[in-house]
């Protein structure tokens, strides 16, 4: 209901005018921020794909509307207005480019807003045209940037697939996708640190439900399927890394043995534990979290966490002394993690990350 809610408030909206003439801000406009691994090739167009990329902005004005380009017509987005995080604009994109009126009648002054994807790479590729505002109403400059930074590298439980679903109902649907629910994007916040999330539903480090792993798709610009895009990894260092992978792999392997020959324990630690490698080549300081959960990966009796931990003890044993593992408990919940378990797990995760670095309060 609270998803029709919105829908309907939206639909109010679009047929709503901004009072008098628009002042168009191009996507290139310096007091725009950007979060997350946003493809900047063309300023002026740039591309929005992973889960949780975002652009904030504060503004002056009565009105908001938002220029996007989807590229299939079934990307979902967050607009919070003055930090009313509780009652989000939900825009549902349309194929192709539109304006999308999000706010009307505000008071006359100083304003701010969020922009957040909800969806992933799954759902194609989103370009952001610039936005509206009254007429001759500048932006002031930015919200300053968290100065800590953490970066995800996970599967549907990162991207938050069904986690606004009923508890009864199906959870595949990208109306119920919602990447800033979920427990990598509030634990973020509650650490007071910028994410990036690079994550895919269905991926795995050995097999994935597609085919491509996480090893192919880690290092890509933008996150719709497999392709040559490549990301700076310069252009982005963050303090702490958290992996949350082997879920997929666990069923494809462990459960529906796809991949033949099918892999020794030994092979299996071995390719986490150079996934892991390579991670740490781009991040030579930041302390890495190898979490795994919490779905039936960490079941009482699952493999699974025993190899985390044993390519974990390998790398200790290699010299590698920032880095550890954290594991989500199985509630027993058999579909993918609603809301109500993303703050359970990002509760965990703050209060790991808070003790291992000695982070305190959000900034």
């Amino acid at each position: 209901m609270k998803n029709l809610a919105y829908s309907l408030a939206l639909a109010a909206l679009l047929h709503l005018a901004p009072a008098g003439a628009a002042n168009q801000i191009a996507a290139d406009h310096p007091n725009l921020a950007y979060t997350g691994r946003v493809d900047m090739t063309d300023a002026k167009a740039p591309v929005l794909s992973w889960p949780g990329t975002s652009i904030a902005a504060n503004f002056t004005g009565t009105s908001l509307a938002i220029v996007l380009d989807d590229q299939h017509g079934k990307n979902y987005f967050n607009v919070f207005i003055d930090g009313d995080t509780a009652r989000p604009v939900i825009l549902q994109l349309e194929k192709g480019s539109k304006t999308y009126l999000v706010a009307n009648g505000l008071a006359a002054g100083a304003h701010r807003f969020l922009l957040t994807k909800r969806t992933e790479g799954e759902e194609g590729a989103t370009v952001f045209k610039g936005i509206e505002l009254d007429d001759k109403a500048p932006l002031a400059p930015p919200p300053p940037r968290p100065t800590r930074r953490i970066e995800f590298f996970g599967d549907s439980i990162t991207s938050g697939m069904g986690n606004e679903a009923p508890d009864d109902g199906r959870d595949d649907l990208g109306k119920d996708k919602n990447n800033y629910q979920s427990y990598a994007s509030i634990a973020a916040r509650q650490l007071g640190a910028e994410a990036h999330i690079t994550s895919q539903s269905g991926i795995g480090v050995m097999i994935s439900w597609f085919p491509f792993t996480m090893p192919d798709f880690y290092d890509q610009i933008n996150a719709v399927g497999d392709n040559d895009s490549r990301w700076d990894f310069k252009r982005w260092t963050p303090d702490v890394v958290v992996i949350n992978l082997m879920q997929n792999d666990s069923w494809l392997i462990g459960r529906d043995h796809k991949l033949q020959p099918e892999p020794t324990d030994a092979q299996r630690i071995a390719a986490y534990q150079a996934f892991v490698a390579r991670v740490r080549a781009l991040y030579p300081n930041a302390y890495i979290v190898c979490a795994l959960g919490s779905m039936d990966a960490t079941r009482a009796g699952s493999v699974w966490p025993g190899y985390v931990k044993s390519a974990v003890a390998n790398l200790h044993a290699s010299g590698d002394a920032r880095i550890d593992t954290l594991f989500f408990p199985f509630t027993g919940y058999g579909q993918h993690p609603r809301v109500k378990q993303h703050q359970a797990n990002a509760d965990l995760l703050t209060a790991f990350v808070r003790k291992k670095l000695g982070w305190t309060g959000t900034k």
